[in-house]
């Protein structure tokens, strides 16, 4: 049985939980397993300005091991937090552009477009930008869109899956900050 004729559903990870990426670089880990080509691209992460530990994540340099994958970043060294500033809607605008080349390419199995629910629910790109990025995407392409704490049925409609993270409760509520080895 040929595997990755299986693949081509959009997924969505969305919800106010933590783990949403995490889910969404767990499919990748799996689909490397198999032998596939995972493309990760990732709106809203630039790092932050003064803190090496954030300029690279974990999981990249984990994932980076494997050949077949790569991932390209796009943001602000910083958080955004209310509007957007000419800088993120820059940056949200090529990764945006860099989604469409890699989910119309048909070079990738799985392409995860991390944190692009976030960007629409943000005002970074609109949600019909997005939604006309996916549409285009290669039929054996699986795409899976991560992000948002806003529920947004209009890319609900065209997914396959979708999944909701909820907060029970998290250590940040105490303030306990991000760790090493769990959050970044």
């Amino acid at each position: 049985m040929e595997l990755k004729s299986e693949m081509g559903l959009v997924q969505m990870w969305w919800g106010d939980g933590k783990g949403k990426t995490t889910a969404a670089l767990g499919m990748a880990l799996r689909a490397l397993g198999r032998g596939f080509r995972v493309h990760l691209i990732q709106f809203l992460k630039g790092g932050i300005k003064g803190i090496a530990a954030f300029e690279e994540y974990g999981e990249l340099k984990a994932l980076k091991r494997f050949e077949n994958f790569s991932f390209e970043r796009y943001g602000m060294p910083e958080w955004l937090i209310g509007k957007p500033t000419e800088g993120h809607i820059e940056a949200g605008r090529k990764a945006l552009e860099a989604t469409a080349r890699a989910l119309s390419s048909g070079q990738y199995d799985m392409v995860i477009v991390d944190e692009s629910l976030y960007a629409v629910q943000m005002g970074v790109i609109s949600s019909e930008d997005l939604i006309k990025v996916v549409k285009s995407k290669a039929p054996k392409t699986e795409c899976v869109l991560t992000g948002s704490h806003k529920r947004l049925p209009e890319i609900e409609e065209i997914a396959d899956l979708v999944t909701e993270v909820r907060k029970i409760k998290h250590p940040f509520d105490r303030g306990i900050k991000a760790r090493a080895g769990t959050e970044f």
